[in-house]
């Protein structure tokens, strides 16, 4: 492997433009893979196996004239009650503004007759906005956000959740803060720019043409559009990593007085076979997400790991051609008065610090493995959720929207338990009024809609809402009770099914992914040690 690596990063060193050459090749390749045979990105909330996917398979088949992308409006006033004349005029004005936007279904009334979208206190109330697509984008953006213009001059404030609040909060900054922390990290460490700039071209190019990649797995994969946003963090941090390595031992290697091409090969054949094996372990761990059984996180894991196989790729590839391509001018632009000066390993923090650790390996073993207990003592408790709204950032528009309904609606409101009932022949709708009745009885349940059929009149839908927010252990607790004992005992003697969707999905995800938990660490420990035992040849280390 040594020796491989070295003719690699050695004949890269020598050829830079050669590698640019292929490396761009590579990029347009992919780029036109992905607009020829790549898919959608489908942010997918499957979970294959359990009740609740089959009660939303249910209604996705049975009820097609909810189909599409809904969006909750929130309207909120301190001033009075929304349902009050001056007020309800507004809110019918923001109605009708938003039912006349591009792609808009419909748009539902919060004073009709059959609706409970107002408050108690007639503080808060909302409109859910249906959109005939299946993505939302700026252009419906654009157009709730023009509501609020009409509606504040009213002292009626508007917040939006779901996919327009996505919309709303999508800031890329976030990435270009990373970058650019990068470059003052690297600048400080390495004193020069042209060194800085050489891991940071390298770990974009990574990030490029691993993204393309993943356009490509689309076609194949449930890929969820937030993955992307994984992929550049994560492609970011190990791209950076890998090459900063390489680099470093390049340096030194320069002013240890190699060549630059044996510098390069040198490095690559040491350091680069290092990042190697470190990548395939993090690829081996990511693809261990397969385990799971989800398909979204199935293709975020296989995302995540085309990109860091590309950054692997360009770290042993394509940094030895910009090593050769930068030649002995690596040290150039320097931000210190004074050439560095290489020290000898021994003679640097570092090394008097391995040394001294070295020298004292047993007190140091019991200290690392005490701190790293007392690090893990929180995972004791650990419970495994799923974040919402109410995890955004304080003042973010679906974290107001999110606060506004739970006061003014109940903390159970953001998080709705759908009950379908799939009926018998006959008798069907004296099942759904037991059901209706059972679950307005539970302790549990703070409000219970009335039943809505479909056209067919096979299918019944209700929508409980717990007292409990979406993310309080008795949520779950209460989704478990109904489907062990409060429904089996309501619907026993008849034909009806009953099955629980909406937060129950919530909570299949989060028991899936608890179950699989032992099996995927398991999986990925063994399959890690296994590569380490053939990186080292020996079982103890």
């Amino acid at each position: 492997m040594s020796a491989f690596l070295y003719r690699l990063g050695r004949t890269s060193a020598r050829h830079p433009f050669r590698v640019l050459g292929l490396w761009l090749v590579a990029a347009i390749a992919v780029m036109a893979l992905q607009g020829s045979a790549g898919g959608e990105f489908e942010d997918s909330e499957r979970v294959p196996g359990v009740e609740s996917q089959h009660a939303a398979d249910v209604l996705n088949d049975r009820f097609p004239s909810q189909g599409g992308v809904t969006a909750r409006v929130v309207l909120h006033t301190d001033d009075g009650r929304l349902d009050d004349a001056d007020h309800a005029t507004t809110v019918e004005q923001a109605r009708a503004q938003l039912a006349e936007g591009a792609d808009v279904a419909g748009v539902t009334d919060p004073f009709g007759s059959e609706s409970a979208a107002v408050s108690a206190d007639g503080k808060a109330a909302y409109l859910d906005v249906t959109y005939a697509l299946d993505k939302l984008t700026a252009t419906q953006l654009d157009d709730a956000m023009a509501v609020t213009d009409v509606a504040s001059a009213d002292g009626v404030q508007v917040e939006l959740t779901g996919s327009l609040a996505l919309l709303a909060t999508d800031d890329p900054s976030s990435e270009l803060i990373g970058v650019g922390v990068a470059i003052l990290v690297l600048l400080v460490a390495f004193g020069s720019v042209v060194a800085m700039g050489l891991p940071i071209v390298t770990a974009l190019m990574g990030i490029f043409v691993g993204a393309a990649g993943v356009g490509v797995l689309t076609a194949v994969l449930d890929v969820p559009e937030f993955s992307l946003i994984l992929c550049a963090m994560i492609g970011l941090g190990v791209g950076i990593d890998y090459a900063l390595f390489i680099v470093t031992r390049h340096r030194q290697h320069l002013h240890e007085g190699m060549s630059v091409e044996d510098a390069a090969g040198t490095a690559v054949a040491t350091v680069g076979q290092a990042v190697l094996f470190a990548g395939t372990t993090v690829v081996i761990a990511i693809l261990g997400l397969f385990l799971a059984g989800l398909p979204a996180i199935s293709g975020m894991g296989a995302a995540v790991a085309l990109v860091v196989t590309v950054s692997m790729a360009a770290a042993v590839t394509l940094l030895p051609g910009l090593l050769g391509l930068a030649g002995t001018r690596i040290d150039r632009l320097s931000i210190h008065r004074k050439a560095n000066v290489a020290k000898p390993a021994e003679q640097t923090l570092a090394g008097r610090w391995a040394h001294h650790v070295g020298n004292h390996p047993v007190p140091y073993a019991v200290l690392g493995l005490v701190a790293l207990c007392a690090i893990a003592i929180p995972a004791l408790s650990m419970r495994i959720g799923v974040p919402d709204d109410g995890n955004a950032p304080t003042g973010t528009t679906q974290r107001v929207a999110f606060d506004q309904l739970a006061a003014g609606f109940g903390p159970g409101f953001n998080g709705p338990i759908l009950v379908v009932v799939e009926l018998p022949a006959s008798g069907g709708q004296a099942v759904v009024e037991r059901v209706h009745d059972a679950l307005r009885a539970d302790p549990g349940v703070a409000a219970v809609t009335a039943p809505v059929y479909n056209a067919a009149g096979d299918t019944a839908v209700l929508t409980a809402n717990p007292t409990t927010a979406p993310q309080d252990e008795r949520t779950d607790q209460l989704i478990r009770h109904l489907r062990s004992e409060v429904l089996p005992a309501t619907v026993e003697g008849t034909e009806a099914r009953v099955s629980l969707t909406g937060q129950a999905m919530v909570t299949d995800l989060t028991d899936r992914i608890t179950d699989r938990l032992p099996i995927f660490i398991t999986a990925v420990v063994a399959m890690s040690f296994l590569l380490l035992m053939v990186v080292f040849r020996s079982i103890l280390v």
